[in-house]
């Protein structure tokens, strides 16, 4: 069945120009569009520029213009809604028609504008109070095919304001978004959450934990952002005072939940609510504890002092300034030394969860558009260290190569399709590299990954020599995002929490094959924070490098969306991983 295309009108967002094109509409002799923006659901986008960005907000309607009035008087007589604003500013209005609207299409139509516009960096604020996602309902198999044909329309009237689907879908804003729509296991999780916090509040409970458990790409970091906005929704609505923050201790994934705070107005409204673990930790009190807290990707927490941080848990004393801690963990993904939790530790944490009825799991792989048959080939060579034959599947690549150089071409191949933009080389850290200092070579310009006669920079190398306008047009994106980063080599520590197009994964002499078995080799890695002693809680050290570095290719191989290219420098791995493909 061919969809027919939508109707777009795009007018002066004024009185004048909205009864204007009302008379018009009377006269069209085309009595089809008539009857679809007069009768119809419609859903509209009211935008204009404030200093250099646009501000939007997004709606849907079942009587366009009766509700554009409803604005238009808002405006006039609040002094303090977005629609002010219109009075003050050249807007324009776009109302979208299609001959299948309903109710429910038009919310989802109106959700994933709203999420498209969220992630677009040309859009300074979103206006629109919170999301409403459809879920079954006829007829919504329609909804991508309509949703993309509106989005083309857009794109052909305002570039900068609508650009690429491609480029929205790939932004890293786009990925942490909380305009998602939930699958079924994150929907059931957030009903929990928001219930369990409900009861927190209501009863003037303290120290609560909710603990989620979720591998990579199992979608922990939508619902989290998805259920902290959700908090501030319903706050915003019973007008009661509430103090919720996001804690991150990636400094991108830091940057990124700032950008979606902030325009989204959480930022301006309640302040700094997004945060490191350690400033969290030292701005507050125990004595005075917050409402809520939520902590993205808590493997990531300090288990000693470090620098900044004096205490010997990061986990349990954030529990201390919070009422409800809500925690989303994967200790696959736990990379250094200071991370490191014991199990009985780790255990202790899950069953203060468990008593409550706090703990959550998470199974449903979200990030790899990969089958079953794909998910246990990466699962068995990263976690138990076996390496089977390589399945074929449709719609994800597994392909080997034989030099550094074909899997550098291919990436670059990938990265230039519009789909595919966010592909790039990263690599396990057996190659020195620091921030601090220059490269110990002086013929060296950067810290480099090399590999025979093939060389590339470390991440974060080539911006140094940037000019100040240079850095200001990146900054704000992940390293990823950054056009130069194709040709630099990505680590754990700038890719962990990010997905990938197509990751092309470097596996460095820490990663061997011998007798049937991969090895995780600690004595070739340069990741000190990896390699060197632990303390344990009975005073014995212990090195845990194999672990470590086991979970350091965990995170690599399972950035991929769409595939994952491997370069494996040991000869004896490189064969077999051949004889695994062939």
């Amino acid at each position: 069945m061919n969809i027919s295309q939508p109707i777009i009108k795009k007018i002066e967002d004024t009185r004048n120009a909205l009864d204007f094109f009302e008379k018009e509409i009377l006269l069209l002799e085309d009595k089809k569009t008539q009857k679809i923006i007069k009768n119809f659901p419609t859903v509209y986008i009211h935008n204009w520029k404030n200093s250099g960005k646009f501000e939007v907000y997004i709606g849907e309607s079942n009587n366009i213009f009766r509700r554009t009035r409803e604005h238009f008087d808002m405006a006039e007589n609040n002094a303090e809604g977005w629609q002010r604003k219109l009075l003050n500013k050249k807007a324009s209005l776009f109302i979208i028609g299609h001959e299948h609207f309903n109710k429910s299409l038009t919310l989802d139509i109106e959700n994933r504008l709203m999420n498209y516009m969220l992630s677009v960096d040309s859009v300074k604020s979103v206006h629109n109070s919170r999301a409403n996602p459809q879920f079954d309902y006829y007829p919504v198999e329609e909804l991508d095919e309509i949703f993309n044909k509106i989005w083309m329309k857009l794109h052909k009237e305002n570039e900068k304001l609508f650009p690429t689907e491609s480029f929205v879908q790939n932004s890293a804003i786009y990925k942490a978004s909380p305009l998602h729509k939930l699958t079924e296991d994150q929907k059931k999780a957030k009903e929990i959450i928001i219930q369990k916090v409900d009861e927190a509040l209501s009863s003037e409970k303290t120290e609560q934990l909710i603990f989620i458990d979720g591998e990579a790409g199992t979608g922990k970091t939508v619902l989290n952002s998805s259920t902290f906005y959700e908090l501030y929704c319903q706050a915003e609505k019973a007008k009661k005072d509430f103090q919720c923050y996001l804690l991150v201790n990636h400094d991108e994934q830091v940057t990124v939940y700032k950008q979606i705070a902030k325009k989204l107005g959480i930022l301006e409204k309640y302040g700094n609510v997004v945060d490191k673990p350690t400033t969290f930790i030292n701005n507050h009190t125990e004595d005075n504890p917050v409402d809520v807290v939520f902590v993205d990707e808590g493997h990531l927490l300090l288990t000693q002092g470090k620098q900044s941080y004096k205490g010997k848990d990061q986990l349990e004393d954030i529990i201390k300034r919070a009422r409800v801690t809500v925690v989303m963990f994967d200790e696959n993904q736990i990379l250094t030394t200071e991370q490191f939790r014991e199990a009985e530790e780790l255990e202790k944490y899950r069953n203060k969860a468990r008593e409550e009825d706090n703990y959550i799991i998470l199974h449903e792989q979200l990030r790899m558009q990969a089958n079953s048959a794909i998910v246990d080939w990466i699962d068995a060579f990263t976690k138990e260290r076996i390496l089977k034959k390589i399945p074929k599947a449709d719609g994800y690549d597994i392909k080997i190569f034989n030099s550094p150089e074909e899997l550098d071409l291919k990436i670059k191949e990938k990265a230039k399709k519009k789909k595919s933009s966010l592909s790039r080389v990263i690599a396990t850290y057996d190659w020195e590299y620091s921030s601090i200092h220059e490269p110990k070579d002086r013929w060296l310009k950067y810290w480099e990954v090399m590999v025979g006669k093939w060389h590339k920079p470390w991440n974060r190398e080539l911006e140094k020599n940037f000019s100040k306008e240079e850095k200001k047009q990146i900054k704000g994106l992940a390293w990823a995002e950054q056009p130069q980063t194709i040709d630099e080599v990505g680590s754990t520590y700038t890719i962990q929490g990010f997905d990938l197009n197509y990751a092309g994964v470097i596996l460095g002499p820490s990663v061997k094959y011998r007798n049937g078995e991969i090895i995780f080799d600690p004595t070739e890695s340069h990741n000190h924070k990896a390699t060197r002693n632990r303390t344990l809680g009975d005073g014995s050290k212990q090195k845990f490098g194999e672990l470590l570095i086991q979970h350091e290719v965990r995170v690599l191989m399972t950035r991929g969306v769409n595939g994952v290219y491997i370069y494996a420098c040991d000869e004896q791995l490189r064969e077999a991983l051949n004889k695994a493909e062939g």
